[in-house]
């Protein structure tokens, strides 16, 4: 999968030389590097029963409680969970508190989620998203030390299940399947889907849609609101 390598890549090389990592909100394990010594922790057992076998078993856990002691692990990594966490700033207390080196987090810039053409017929869709995510200087006051924030351009071929993915194959958002794995269109009602459905289909088919964004059908990778927040740790 084409936008994983990518995204992975970065997160690996923000986590440095550690040899010992945590991964918060673990899921089936798609960003895990696969050289270092990974400890995945995962609330979901439905996720944690997706890890393929030859992966780590996931540890029991929520980020607002991890089940171990003060500096445990060289680095930590969390890649499109820290939305989800019931407790923000909880959670990054907990994650510094156990990591003693780089804390490399992938998610989404709010301000800049609503910067692409799927706002002008799902807008309903995108606000819901942006307002999930939290702001960069939120995960830097939690997570303490010097933190660094880069955006990571998504290629014209990503096959990740994220809106943006779709920044130049705007044909793939109207299978229903698509958007089924963005969670931003389960918070929406049906009247915002069928809306979005006909107007992108008739603007599909009479070429308004490639007056207006066919340049993004060869534009090699879009930077848009994918970034990596890394926390490199200044002991006291």
């Amino acid at each position: 999968q084409m936008c994983i390598r990518d995204s992975a890549r970065a997160v690996h090389a923000a986590l440095g030389s550690a040899r010992t990592v945590l991964n918060v909100g673990a899921g089936a394990g798609s960003y895990e590097p696969a050289d270092r010594d990974v400890t995945p922790v995962e609330p979901s057992a439905s996720m944690r029963g997706r890890r393929p076998e030859h992966l780590a078993v996931a540890v029991d856990a929520a980020a607002e409680d991890l089940p171990f002691g003060d500096g445990t692990f060289d680095a930590a990594m969390a890649t499109f969970s820290v939305h989800q966490w019931q407790d923000l700033h909880r959670g990054l207390a907990e994650v510094r508190r156990v990591t003693r080196g780089p804390v490399a987090l992938l998610t989404c810039d709010p301000s800049l989620v609503r910067g692409f053409w799927l706002d002008e017929y799902a807008p309903e869709v995108l606000a819901t998203e942006a307002s999930r995510y939290p702001a960069p200087d939120v995960l830097a006051a939690g997570l303490g030390g010097r933190v660094e924030t880069v955006r990571v351009p998504v290629p014209l071929d990503c096959s990740d299940g994220f809106n943006e993915a779709y920044d130049g194959r705007p044909e793939g958002l109207l299978d229903p399947s698509a958007r089924a794995s963005c969670s931003a269109w389960s918070f929406v009602g049906d009247d915002v889907v069928e809306r979005f459905a006909a107007d992108l289909s008739r603007d599909l088919a009479d070429g308004t849609w490639d007056e207006r964004h066919g340049h993004l059908r060869t534009t090699p990778e879009l930077h848009g609101s994918l970034i990596l927040a890394v926390s490199v740790h200044v002991h006291p």
